[in-house]
């Protein structure tokens, strides 16, 4: 069942394909190869989108239109004041520091 946007809220999903290093960029790659990390999980996306400021919403059922497997997706809420691009960038960057 979709759900119904109201006016002014923005959603913004982040498929774990988005921040996958073995991914290319022809493969739904978004941030550059040096931000990517290996075998994202919505679960880490969902932490790092709370550590940059924002709230997150974990799909688990959902399947990125290019793959077989259901990864799940991570609708970020109320993400008007960055781009897409900037949202991906920190959360990466994020995911990054996580990692080490």
């Amino acid at each position: 069942m979709p759900r119904a946007a109201t006016p002014g809220m923005v959603e913004n999903v982040i498929w774990p394909v988005a921040l996958d290093a073995d991914r290319s960029r022809s493969d739904g790659r978004r941030v550059p190869l040096d931000l990517a990390v290996e075998e994202p999980t919505v679960d880490e996306i969902a932490k790092a989108v709370q550590q940059v400021g924002y709230d997150a919403v974990i799909e688990r059922d959902k399947t990125y239109p290019r793959e077989y497997e259901a990864r799940g997706r991570v609708v970020v809420k109320d993400a008007d004041d960055a781009t897409k691009s900037d949202l991906l960038g920190a959360v990466a960057a994020y995911m990054q520091a996580l990692r080490e």
